[in-house]
C-alpha cells in the first residue's frame, strides 16, 4: 500500500463523508505540510470526549506531518452558533468567551501535539475589520441561499424568529478559512452548510477551495443522543480517571465499537473488526474489550498509573477483586438526623429519584461494601464511610459530614 494510500485510509478512518475525497488526494500529494483547520466555539469552559472526536483526527493529521490550527471562535461566540437551534440563541459577551476560553488550551493539548498546533482566535482578522468590510463579506450571498440550511428553513417555515446577526455566523466562519487559507476544515456534520461556505468564499478570492471533512456527532452514554451535558450523558476529559473508566464501563456493546472507532488510537481497524470477529464467536469478553477502551482513555487524559489504579479500583468493586479504597472519596454534607437509604443514593448520584432507589432496594440491586441492603427504613449518619453500589457498575466511595448549623 502506498504512503498516500496509508495516508488517505488513516484521514478516512469514522468519517461521515469527504468534500472532494479526489482534491484531498490531490492535495497530499504535493507533498507539503496542509494547513487543517477546525474551530470551536468557547460556549462552555470545559470539553468532553465528544468534542475529542475532532481533535483526534486533527492528532491523525499531525501524526502525518500535517500543521493543525485550533481555532478558537471567540468573535463568533459572540454571535452565537444557530446550528440546529430552533429559537434564536443569547450571544456571549466578550466577557463570556474569554472566561470559557481560557481552559481551552491546557484540555485540547492532552490530544494535540503542542509543537505541530497553531492557537489562534477570530478576532484577530474580524477585530480589524470595518462596517463597510462586514457589508461587503454579507453581500456575498443571498438570503436564498441561506435559507437552504436545514434548520433556517423549518424555522421560516414554522414562521419561528430568525435574527440577521444569525445569518451572519455561516459567512463569518467561512470567512476564518479565507483568512487562515486553510487546505482542510474539519467538522460535525451538522456543520456541513458552514464548511462548504468556506469553499465558497476561498473561490470568491482565489484561493484553492478547502477540503471538507466531516465527522460523526458522537452518541453519550445512553447510546442514543448526541454527547451532551445538558443530557448529562458525556464524560467530560477532566474528570477524575475513576470516572471516565467507570462511565466508559457502563456503554453498551454495540456503541463500543463506535467509540473505538472514533476514539482510539491504539487499536487499528484491522484489529477492531479483529476483536469484534473474537466477541462474535465467543472468543472475547466485551468486558475486556471495553476495559481496553476505558484504560485508553484514563491514560489519554490523566496517565498510565491512574488509568491502571482506576482499573483496579473498578475491578475491586465489580468483581470483588482488590481494594476499594483506591476508588475516590466522595464527600456528601447530610442533614444532623441522617438519611435513610434511597435518599442517600440520590444525594450520591447514583439513583434518579427516591422512587427509583426504592424499586432498585425492592430488587435487592442496592449494596453497601458488597452486602445487600433489603432495611428501606435503615438510617445512615455523619461518620460513615463506604461504597455504594446499584447493579454492578453504577457505584460510589462515599463519606457522611453532618452539615454546619
Amino acid at each position: 500500500m502506498s504512503d498516500l494510500q496509508t495516508s488517505l485510509d488513516l484521514i478516512a478512518r469514522g468519517a461521515a463523508d469527504i468534500l472532494k475525497r479526489d482534491e484531498l488526494a490531490a492535495r497530499l500529494a504535493l507533498g507539503r505540510p496542509l494547513r487543517v483547520k477546525a474551530g470551536f466555539d468557547p460556549t462552555a469552559p470545559d470539553l468532553h470526549i465528544g468534542h475529542t472526536v475532532l481533535l483526534n483526527k486533527m492528532r491523525q493529521f499531525q501524526d502525518l506531518g500535517h500543521t493543525v490550527i485550533f481555532l478558537i471562535g471567540d468573535f463568533t461566540g459572540m454571535i452565537g452558533d444557530p446550528t440546529g437551534k430552533n429559537v434564536t440563541r443569547k450571544p456571549l459577551t466578550r466577557e463570556d468567551v474569554a472566561a470559557n476560553a481560557r481552559t481551552y488550551a491546557e484540555q485540547v493539548l492532552k490530544v494535540l501535539d503542542r509543537q505541530k498546533t497553531e492557537l489562534r482566535f477570530n478576532s484577530e482578522w474580524f477585530d480589524k475589520m470595518s462596517a463597510a468590510d462586514m457589508i461587503r463579506l454579507a453581500a456575498s450571498h443571498t438570503v436564498a441561499r441561506m435559507l437552504e440550511r436545514d434548520d433556517f428553513a423549518k424555522r421560516y417555515k414554522s414562521e419561528q424568529s430568525i435574527a440577521i446577526h444569525e445569518f451572519l455566523y455561516p459567512l463569518v466562519q467561512g470567512y476564518d478559512s479565507v483568512a487562515l487559507k486553510a487546505d482542510v476544515e474539519l467538522g460535525g456534520t451538522d456543520q456541513r452548510f458552514n464548511l462548504l461556505m468556506g469553499r465558497a468564499l476561498q473561490e470568491q478570492v482565489g484561493q484553492p477551495p478547502q477540503i471538507v471533512l466531516t465527522m460523526p456527532l458522537l452518541e453519550g452514554l445512553d447510546g442514543v443522543n448526541k454527547m451532551s451535558k445538558s443530557l448529562g450523558n458525556y464524560i467530560g476529559i477532566n474528570e477524575p480517571a475513576i470516572d471516565i473508566v467507570t462511565k466508559t464501563m457502563k456503554i453498551g456493546d454495540a456503541l463500543m465499537w463506535r467509540w473505538f472507532e472514533l476514539l482510539s488510537f491504539d487499536v487499528s481497524m484491522a484489529e477492531l473488526a479483529r476483536m469484534q470477529a473474537d466477541v462474535d464467536a465467543g472468543q472475547l469478553n466485551p468486558r475486556d474489550a471495553k476495559l481496553r477502551l476505558a484504560r485508553e482513555l484514563a491514560a489519554r487524559f490523566h496517565d498510565a498509573a491512574a488509568a491502571e489504579q482506576a482499573i483496579a479500583g473498578w475491578h475491586a468493586v465489580v468483581r470483588g477483586e482488590g481494594d476499594t479504597s483506591l476508588l475516590p472519596l466522595h464527600a456528601l454534607v447530610i442533614p444532623a438526623d441522617g438519611l435513610r437509604v434511597a435518599p442517600l443514593l440520590v444525594a450520591a448520584g447514583l439513583a434518579p429519584s427516591n422512587a427509583e432507589a426504592a424499586r432498585k432496594l425492592k430488587e435487592r440491586a442496592v449494596r453497601i461494601d458488597g452486602v445487600v441492603i433489603e432495611d428501606a427504613q435503615r438510617v445512615f449518619t455523619a461518620g460513615f464511610e463506604g461504597v455504594l453500589q446499584i447493579g454492578k457498575r453504577n457505584f460510589a466511595r462515599v463519606r457522611l459530614d453532618q452539615a454546619q448549623s
